[in-house]
């Protein structure tokens, strides 16, 4: 990022976490992912240089800060280690700020400092074997009883939730409401009548681990609905309109990573009597994903400052996530290409790259309901 365009606090920010990606999270990034396993070295560390408290406010153990800080982190946890980052994102952008920003002050004492100092990993649960995109169709049911929520239904792909304490969970008080009848409730990781099955075998983003969370009867307090005005489903589509900056944020780190690699490969790979970087066709790929890359980050940062100020941003965000998305997958794909056959193997990191992008065009809204929601929000006007 040119950093003319940072703040000094922001400048400072970036510099901070870059240093800690390459020199922590980089280093340790093919071992988890072999692994599959939740990076809590990476996690604890995260949590003592105080970023999972961004944007959180300093009475519930935050540190304040803006939606383009929260960008510039995730951007570069993802050059180091892609999986660190959608743990991070989940964590704090869907779990925590959801509580922090629409939770009542009991909710926010009980769970936000937690939170923040990384005693408890947050989860957000939406999908639903039947129901990913399609947010409003969701079939998990929430009823009333003796001061209870009873909980009853099926979550799936459900990110960080085999390790959580909290998970902010989405269901249904009444379903021929549709989406009006749609409740934010928060689920503490102990409670009986919730069980988790780790899903594994993902191609990508391996360490950050997905479950699936099964509700058989489980009583939640009334006290952890979060407001009762039938306002789940709008705050569940806010916090997701927010949290796809970070996501786009996450796409500019991988195509940054794959960049560097490209570069760094094509400068010390000798072929035909000399670097490969002397050659057209390898400055042409590289040419066009840094400048793609750039891009991407511009968007990013764009919809970022809009949000700060308050201003309209769903279609900048939206912009930003499916083209960012796409440039990581385009970067990954020529960083592969340029490498040769030795990008095809682990533990070379454009390996891990490529199968860390795909995944970028489908979570937290696919490029198609991207498009939609872009085309939608034009014509509409």
């Amino acid at each position: 990022m040119t950093t003319s365009l940072l703040s000094e606090e922001e400048l400072l920010l970036r510099n901070t976490v870059r240093e800690f990606s390459d020199q922590v999270l980089a280093p340790r990034a093919a071992k988890h992912d072999e692994l599959e396993e939740f990076p809590h070295d990476n996690f604890r560390d995260i949590a003592d240089l105080g970023l999972l408290g961004l944007m959180v406010n300093e009475e519930y153990g935050g540190a304040g800060g803006t939606t383009k800080q929260v960008a510039i982190v995730s951007e570069e946890i993802a050059r180091g280690c892609a999986a660190t980052s959608l743990i991070y994102i989940v964590h704090l952008t869907l779990c925590t700020h959801f509580i922090s920003h629409y939770g009542n002050e009991s909710q926010k004492n009980k769970y936000v400092p937690d939170l923040v100092s990384g005693k408890k990993i947050g989860a957000f649960a939406l999908t639903e074997p039947g129901a990913g995109s399609d947010a409003a169709a969701i079939q998990t049911t929430a009823v009333p009883a003796n001061g209870h929520l009873v909980l009853n239904g099926t979550k799936t792909y459900i990110s960080n939730s085999p390790d959580a304490g909290v998970i902010v969970t989405l269901a249904t008080h009444d379903r021929n409401l549709g989406y009006k009848g749609i409740d934010a409730i928060i689920v503490d990781g102990d409670s009986d009548g919730k069980t988790v099955n780790k899903l594994q075998g993902k191609m990508g983003i391996r360490a950050s681990t997905v479950g699936e969370v099964v509700f058989n009867n489980c009583h939640v307090p009334s006290t952890n609905l979060i407001n009762e005005d039938n306002l789940g489903f709008r705050q569940t589509m806010e916090v997701l309109n927010a949290s796809r900056i970070s996501i786009a944020a996450q796409s500019v780190g991988i195509a940054q990573a794959s960049l560097e690699a490209a570069v760094d490969y094509a400068k010390n790979r000798s072929a035909f009597g000399g670097p490969l970087s002397d050659k057209q066709a390898i400055q042409n790929m590289i040419a066009d994903i840094a400048t793609d890359t750039e891009a991407a980050r511009q968007l990013v940062m764009h919809s970022a400052s809009l949000k700060d100020a308050g201003l309209s941003y769903h279609t900048e965000a939206s912009m930003a996530k499916l083209f960012a998305s796409t440039t990581a997958m385009k970067a990954a794909h020529t960083a592969l290409q340029i490498h040769g056959g030795a990008g095809y193997f682990s533990p070379i990191p454009v390996e891990r790259y490529f199968r860390d992008a795909r995944v970028t065009e489908i979570y937290e809204g696919t490029s198609e309901i991207q498009r939609m929601v872009i085309a939608r929000n034009l014509l509409k006007n």
